[in-house]
């Protein structure tokens, strides 16, 4: 209505200026005052009628719209969304916190996949659903597969391009190991919740921050990033991905898994595959046999990650010429 009345306002006053825009050069009289005032309301009347029955014929065409084309939501799904996190990262598989809402009432199997939320989201959920939660298992974290820092790598030059992994990632020359960590952040930047940062020309996660929503692992070009189920707080990991040959490893990386197999002899849960140990997440239980094998590493780079994970060894100065065969 408010906008019906400043439109009429508006036509009278262009129609006032028309009519008189002539007779302001000149003194007016009283007669001549009235004249205008009579036409001036014989030519504004009628358009501010128009104005007014428009405005009006609109707004019950919208009122009827809303009401023909309202979308009903079912009230369910406004419950279940507002016990999401409202973070829409993505973790569950849908576009969006409200895309997740609307598939849970549909399939309850996608009870439990937002990370962020964690297990209390889940039991919120299942309340509102009147649906039983089962053990999902431990809860998955990022383990960056890799541990060398600047000075353990072996770099060709500095690079001078974009400051972005993937587009460091598609040069030959940035720097000699073609499996390790760029260190220019695009994990950082996919981060929404700050928990990851750039040590040293090597992303490192805190822990403490993170939530498992996997934008890190997603944004990794070199696939560094796992998401590894946490069954302590500190998980034991091959902190490489190299499959070069050993002997090409030491000369690449100081740090760098050259495949000896000497783990994989102290416990079961490591086996070597392409030049490269592999840790069973799934399994680990916390044994004397995997506490062997990082102590007989040569480049010590069995390592533990977690929220207090301790700092790891340095390899010594020469290293063990040990390459598998």
């Amino acid at each position: 209505m408010t906008i019906l009345i400043d439109y009429f306002l508006l036509t009278i006053f262009y129609c006032w200026r028309s009519a008189v825009a002539d007779s302001l050069v000149l003194p007016l009289g009283v007669g001549q005052l009235s004249i205008i005032n009579s036409q001036l309301w014989s030519i504004a009347w009628p358009a501010g009628l128009t104005m007014l029955g428009l405005g009006s014929g609109f707004a019950v065409a919208l009122l009827i719209a809303s009401e023909r084309l309202k979308v009903t939501v079912d009230p369910k799904v406004e419950e279940v969304y507002s016990a999401l996190p409202h973070l829409d990262c993505g973790a569950c598989g849908f576009a969006g916190c409200t895309r997740y809402a609307k598939a849970l009432l549909s399939d309850a199997t996608l009870l439990g996949k937002c990370a962020p939320g964690g297990p209390e989201t889940a039991a919120k959920i299942a309340g509102i659903l009147n649906l039983q939660v089962s053990d999902s298992g431990p809860q998955k974290r990022p383990i960056v597969h890799c541990r060398a820092h600047t000075d353990d790598k072996t770099i060709y030059g500095t690079y001078q391009g974009i400051e972005s992994c993937t587009a460091a990632n598609a040069l030959a020359n940035v720097q000699a190991c073609a499996f390790g960590c760029l260190g220019f952040g695009d994990c950082t930047r996919a981060c929404k919740f700050g928990a990851l940062h750039i040590v040293d020309g090597l992303s490192t996660v805190d822990y403490h921050k993170c939530t498992g929503c996997t934008a890190c692992s997603k944004a990794c070009p070199r696939n560094l990033i796992e998401m590894v189920p946490f069954r302590f707080e500190n998980m034991m990991t091959v902190a490489c991905c190299s499959r070069e040959t050993g002997k090409s490893t030491r000369a690449f990386c100081r740090v760098g898994c050259i495949g000896c197999g000497l783990c994989a002899k102290q416990s079961d849960l490591f086996k070597v595959e392409d030049n490269l140990a592999r840790f069973n997440y799934a399994q680990y239980q916390k044994t004397e046999k995997e506490e062997a094998a990082m102590n007989k590493c040569p480049t010590k780079v069995i390592i533990y990650r977690g929220r207090t994970s301790p700092e790891p060894e340095q390899p010594a100065g020469k290293m063990a010429a040990i390459v598998s065969a």
